[in-house]
């Protein structure tokens, strides 16, 4: 017996949803490691709607593309969070709002 088709619209619906919630998480935290992690949950949101449309259409180009934005998306946590890591370094703190110490 197989299991029940899931419609694409519950999956864009759920796509939604985390895009939402990581742009709330960008606009409403202070700290430099929770925007981050929000900018990826909306990477993820985007990946989901991009292969639920891809699976759809039967079209396999879609899911490529999940993994080429899942690449870049690597490549940026490694290089945010050595950013990260860096600032944290030299002022204690990964609060958005002490950046503006840079200026010394």
């Amino acid at each position: 017996m197989e299991p029940p088709e899931v419609a694409t619209e519950l999956y864009v619906l759920l796509s939604a949803i985390l895009f939402i919630l990581g742009t709330l998480g960008v606009l409403l935290r202070r700290n430099a490691i929770l925007i981050f992690m929000s900018v990826e949950v909306m990477l993820n949101a985007a990946n989901l709607a991009l292969a639920a449309f891809a699976r759809q259409w039967g079209n396999l180009d879609g899911q490529l593309l999940v993994f080429f934005v899942m690449t870049i998306a690597a490549a940026e946590v490694a290089v945010g969070l050595a950013l990260i890591v860096a600032i944290f370094r030299t002022k204690k703190s990964t609060d958005i709002d002490d950046l503006h110490l840079f200026k010394n």
